[in-house]
């Protein structure tokens, strides 16, 4: 590995399943990198029950969830997580891709009994995937970056309610077993468990996105007139937005952690390119025009890093850290983009094939830039921070 991570301060434990996580993904699934069942819209189910299969083998299937149901620290699933990145096929081999890990998080915390054994219980186990059904099409003006935009409506009918509206960029939608659809009542934004497939849940195409490495693609889905017994919202009508916000900055985190994997799995095959190709009479690494970039990577490499370690000790204090994680996404997914360009950019012709795995690592980090939320927006959201402090400050 040509950039070392930090270790300090994480616990035994948490070093022992990313060891063995790091030598899974880097022996059993990164020859997987060129089955033809990765297709346009993700790897096929038929290769994700496969890879999840050599995991559960291996003993590193979802392994940030310990046997007693007990959670990894942020940190501890950080040494994790950033190892299965290390593949883009690694998240979903191990079973810590988004959004699944994202909604096993959220219905760990805040899940009923019964609503864990019914929909946690087999995600955990690797048996089945799910969706998040939260962003609406722009052209309906619906909701994106701006929640508070949704359209999917909900009303009582007896003891179901009913929903109705269309989303988009719904990530594993075709496939899944379980879908957490938002919607608005008269109190406010809603959140349901909902079993799939249903009939009253159309997928409308499946997008040609850039990206492709989440099993399902990401689809357009018409919800028309779903009946979802009130058993399965989560909390009370009217505190959706209270139960995302669970979810969210962790969500963010684990983004950045996966990504950091694939980046680094990138820079090590520049790196070793650059050493082993000659162009005017010696090695590329010693052009310095090459060399200055590599230098570059490490150094933004170990920033990301930091910036991971630093949200994740702030998330382990209990608190939401909104502001903390849309930090650490704005500084590690814009890193992470130079990265992946220099890399691209060092291997000059071979960095645009599909012979590596540096192409699709570039195309997936330029999405990262905009999943769980656009550089700007978070940037606008920091600036308004700063001006309810000033104003604070100034008033008292």
């Amino acid at each position: 590995m040509t950039f070392s991570l930090d270790n300090s301060g994480m616990s035994a434990r948490a070093l022992e399943i990313a060891d063995r996580v790091e030598s899974f993904v880097r022996n059993t699934v990164a020859p997987y990198e060129k089955d033809p069942r990765r297709t346009s819209h993700g790897p096929s189910d038929d290769l994700a029950v496969e890879l999840k299969e050599a995991a559960r083998k291996a003993g590193v299937l979802t392994p940030h969830i310990l046997e007693d149901g007990s959670h990894l620290s942020h940190r501890e699933t950080a040494a994790v997580l950033i190892r299965s990145g290390l593949s883009p096929l690694g998240p979903v081999a191990c079973n810590v891709a988004a959004p699944d890990e994202g909604n096993m998080y959220l219905l760990g915390k805040v899940g009923s009994p019964e609503l864990k054994e019914r929909f946690l219980t087999p995600m955990v186990q690797g048996k089945m995937r799910s969706a998040f059904f939260m962003t609406e099409p722009a052209e309906d003006g619906g909701a994106g970056s701006d929640p508070s935009m949704m359209l999917t409506t909900c009303r009582m009918d007896g003891n179901h309610w009913v929903i109705n509206g269309r989303k988009t960029y719904i990530t594993g939608a075709e496939g899944a077993g379980l879908g957490i659809v938002m919607a608005k009542s008269d109190d406010g934004a809603c959140m349901f468990m909902v079993d799939l497939p249903d009939p009253a849940i159309r997928i409308e195409r499946v997008m040609d996105t850039i990206d492709n490495s989440m099993p399902g693609g990401h689809a357009v889905v018409t919800i028309d007139n779903l009946r979802v017994p009130a058993t399965q919202m989560l909390g009370q009508s009217g505190e959706g937005f209270k139960y995302a916000q669970v979810r969210l900055s962790p969500a963010r985190l684990t983004h950045c952690m996966r990504w950091l994997g694939s980046c680094i799995r990138a820079n090590e095959i520049a790196s070793d390119y650059a050493n082993r190709r000659n162009a005017f009479g010696k090695p590329l690494v010693d052009h310095e025009g090459v060399g200055f970039m590599l230098a570059d990577n490490l150094i933004d490499l170990k920033q990301a890093e930091l910036m991971v370690y630093w949200c994740a000790d702030v998330l382990d204090t209990g608190v939401l850290g909104t502001v903390e994680s849309s930090m650490a996404k704005v500084a590690v997914s814009e890193a992470l983009m130079r990265v992946a360009d220099r890399c691209v950019q060092v291997m000059g012709g071979q960095g645009v094939t599909g012979d590596t795995i540096v192409e699709q690592v570039f195309r997936e980090v330029r999405a990262f830039r905009i999943y769980d939320g656009p550089t700007e927006v978070h940037k606008w959201s920091l600036a308004k921070k700063i001006k309810r402090d000033w104003r604070k400050a100034h008033e008292a």
